[in-house]
């Protein structure tokens, strides 16, 4: 199954001039996206923060980011764009999986060979998982939902995979906090 691409995530950034007037600073793609040969999935990184508070004048390093997880103590907003899995066998899945995993976030705690989601994976932070477009199947251990646009889902440092079953494009708007477990986790 092949579904149209979606257009790049537009990204419009705000600044203060010298007069301390706001203006528009930048609009148009991310410097920091990736799709993975072959497919349509694109992971498309908007912003990022190194702190919180965060610097309201700290510099655009996005196209630095490498991995899921945030800065230490900090945010990232990612853009992901999920294929349909269609009619893809679980090897066949599970390898494209592994090869995003591998290409993108070699710092998540990748669950490779689970029986529930081959994208199953931990990471320490809490998760702001925002549908724009499409359905998702969020997977947790024991059970699962379907998300649709609109939706939001808290993920707070859960295994959790991602599949699309549907047979269009889903659009995920993702922030990720850093986050620590308590002792008593």
């Amino acid at each position: 199954m092949t579904d149209t691409p979606l257009p790049a995530p537009r990204r419009v950034v705000t600044a203060i001039d010298a007069e301390g007037r706001s203006y528009i600073a930048e609009d148009g793609v991310s410097p920091a996206e990736f799709v993975l040969p072959g497919s349509t999935y694109r992971s498309t990184n908007m912003w990022r923060t190194h702190a919180a508070p965060g610097a309201i004048e700290a510099p655009d390093d996005i196209a630095e980011h490498r991995g899921v997880l945030p800065p230490s103590r900090g945010t990232v907003l990612r853009v992901i764009d999920f294929p349909p899995i269609g009619d893809a066998t679980p090897q066949e899945r599970a390898a494209m999986v592994k090869a995003v995993f591998a290409a993108l976030y070699p710092d998540a705690d990748h669950h490779e060979g689970s029986e529930r989601s081959a994208s199953m994976h931990t990471t320490d932070t809490v998760d702001y998982a925002i549908v724009l477009e499409g359905e998702i199947v969020a997977v947790m251990d024991h059970d699962e939902t379907i998300l649709r646009a609109g939706d939001i889902l808290i993920q707070r440092g859960t295994p959790h995979g991602w599949e699309n079953r549907s047979d269009h494009l889903a659009r995920i708007a993702f922030v990720l906090i850093d986050a620590v477990r308590s002792a008593a986790a």
